[in-house]
């Protein structure tokens, strides 16, 4: 029989790791409650496993999952919390349907809900918003284009570009900072056509948000941007232009009703009598999902085209796929194929599932291999890629006339590698921190503020010096 010196000790260990998992469990909820589902996840996760059953948990984890993109997971948990009748289930479960295309199901859940909410009197403004999102999808996933996709490449969100390898005759994309030199954090691109005299780009606005114009190269650089005008004007955010080389057929992105992830990709086509472009149409799955799809481009010349989504990617990755254009588009035969099957191919989870034909995706791949080793002898061939106007590019040191345009861009070199370096060892302090336990991650914090502090620096260092390069060089007679 133990004797009460053991029971005493055995209730203070009892005591001792109840309220530490009470602290822990606090944490997780105030890391749940301030958006940060991905520092939140694995705690939750802990006490799932002790109490699998717990409605609460289910609901809590859940949700965590869809947040960082593993809707999958994410289903399973809220059903379970749906059943125990936890109070929202039924809103997140209906978004992680939405999140598996399984848009019916999310439609049937988000209804009853607001059906709840209104025998409460609650708003059910948010309900409503994912009713009609749901039933988009449901539409959207009767006309999914049969699109053979051969490649897919996962990137950084910030370096997608260097995945595109279009033809010379397809124009070229530029990131708008580096292309006018401006000193600001931002993601909008500029297309510029094969002859060079036309840009169009998205410019960000007081308001925060983008609008699409054009521009005409003049004997004195760039003439004044004018909006697009047209149905476009009416877009919320537009992004990522691309012009194809009939000069009136627009392919861009943008977020709004009219979009069922984030960005959506739309077509949009210019009318030349009043010189005004027609209703955009949402270019459909499986371009566009539940996420983020952005930067269509066709080169009609290769026969390939390109476009990016951070489906399936955790936050920071994109992936950008590599498809084979359509002469006309084909779509599946709705009603006489299996629901999951379908699914699968609007959401692109296998590649080779959109392969008909074995010979015809043997010499895409040759052709998007060809463009790659190109662009790879271009690199060796070249010290550096640096814009100094929309007419000129650097590429050697050679290239600069004067020591001091030379000097000025030795020290914005050496500002970029600082740059990488900095955020690669932030990242790899991020991954850290994500795993660490609250002390740690209170020891870690102020490496990761400082670090912040010198990336924001260092990035307003490079954008300083470029400015100073592109005047020393333009200023050399």
């Amino acid at each position: 029989m133990p004797s009460k010196y053991t029971s005493l000790l055995l209730l203070c260990v009892w005591l001792i790791s109840h309220t530490a998992f009470a602290q822990t469990l606090s944490q997780a909820r105030t890391l749940y409650n301030k958006g940060q589902y991905a520092e939140a996840k694995p705690m939750f996760e802990r006490y799932l496993k002790r109490q699998p059953a717990n409605g609460n948990y289910n609901l809590w984890y859940g949700v965590c999952c869809l947040e960082t993109g593993d809707a999958k997971r994410a289903v399973d948990c809220l059903e379970t919390a749906v059943r125990k009748r936890i109070p929202s289930g039924q809103l997140y479960l209906g978004q992680a349907y939405f999140a598996t295309y399984r848009f019916e199901e999310g439609l049937k859940v988000l209804e009853d809900y607001a059906a709840e909410l209104k025998r409460r009197k609650r708003d059910t403004a948010l309900a409503e918003q994912w009713i009609e999102k749901c039933r988009m999808g449901m539409r959207l996933l009767r006309g999914v284009e049969n699109v053979c996709v051969v490649d897919s490449m996962v990137m950084d969100k910030d370096s997608f570009l260097n995945a595109y390898r279009i033809s010379p005759e397809s124009g070229r994309i530029f990131l708008y900072n580096a292309y006018f030199g401006i000193n600001e954090e931002s993601q909008t691109t500029v297309y510029q056509t094969e002859l060079g005299d036309k840009i169009f780009y998205a410019q960000p606005q007081a308001t925060g948000m983008n609008l699409l114009l054009t521009s005409n190269r003049t004997n004195n650089g760039w003439g004044q941007g004018a909006p697009l005008t047209g149905a476009v004007e009416k877009e919320m955010n537009p992004n990522y232009p691309y012009m194809m080389a009939d000069g009136t057929t627009l392919y861009y992105a943008a977020e709004g009703p009219h979009s069922l992830g984030g960005y959506d990709i739309f077509v949009t086509r210019l009318n030349s009598d009043n010189n005004t472009y027609l209703t955009p149409v949402n270019m459909g799955m499986p371009f566009n999902s539940p996420a983020n799809d952005y930067m269509y481009v066709v080169d009609e010349f290769r026969n390939l085209g390109w476009f990016v989504s951070d489906r399936h990617q955790p936050e920071g990755k994109v992936c950008v796929y590599v498809f084979l254009p359509n002469a006309s588009k084909q779509v599946y035969d709705y009603e006489n194929i299996s629901p999951e099957f379908l699914r699968r191919q609007a959401s692109i989870h296998a590649l080779k599932e959109t392969w008909s034909d074995q010979t015809m995706v043997a010499d895409a791949l040759q052709r998007l291999k060809d463009t790659q080793d190109e662009a790879a002898s271009d690199k060796r061939e070249r010290d550096f890629f640096f814009v100094v106007d929309d007419r000129t590019i650097y590429t050697h040191y050679t290239d600069f006339k004067t020591p001091h345009a030379k000097e000025l861009f030795g020290r914005y070199h050496a500002a970029n590698r600082k740059l990488k370096q900095v955020q690669k060892r932030l990242d790899n302090l991020r991954m850290d921190y994500m795993q660490a336990d609250k002390q740690k991650q209170k020891q870690m914090s102020p490496a990761m503020l400082d670090l912040e502090k010198r990336k924001k620096q260092l990035y307003e260092e490079k954008a300083q010096l470029a400015i100073e390069v592109r005047k020393a060089v333009l200023e050399t007679p």
